[in-house]
């Protein structure tokens, strides 16, 4: 557990520190995060994992990188909220959110309706859930898969 909570606090960390390339990063991040618990696991225990164990690790790599980044959503939400709201956040930095030519009021005004904006919040989640516990996965099976020809 300590391990993939290391894993994750360290993938996550990369992930949110602003730096070019953010879904390239996002990507790389995540599968290393899931190797680098299995290397971890490896390494402290001297136990080689196979890679159904690989894979395990990784989701809970993956788990612990989803609370961690939903807590920040969490704490993030509350602060647009207290300053506004969502949609008024979203008209004011538009230029930043939206590309040249997009329905930014639309969305702006879609988000004015609370069961449009809980909708939307619950997909989000739901969509960073499945990523951020596939690609640690994948990591981690993959990590077991090269480690244990060592």
């Amino acid at each position: 557990m300590r391990v993939g909570f290391v894993a994750a606090l360290a993938a996550v960390l990369i992930v949110v520190f602003p730096l070019p390339f953010p879904f390239l990063r996002l990507l790389l991040a995540l599968i290393a995060a899931g190797f680098f618990a299995v290397y971890l696991y490896t390494r402290r225990t001297g136990q080689i994992l196979t890679i159904r164990g690989g894979a395990r690790m990784g989701w809970i790599t993956g788990i612990f990188s989803f609370t961690i980044v939903t807590v920040l959503f969490t704490g993030a939400i509350v602060a647009i909220s207290n300053q506004g709201g969502l949609a008024s956040y979203l008209r004011e930095h538009r230029d930043q959110f939206m590309a040249a030519g997009t329905q930014s009021d639309a969305l702006a005004q879609a988000l004015d309706d609370p069961a449009n904006l809980v909708g939307g919040i619950v997909l989000s989640l739901a969509m960073l859930f499945i990523i951020l516990t596939v690609l640690p996965t994948l990591g981690g099976a993959l990590g077991a898969k090269v480690l244990e020809k060592e």
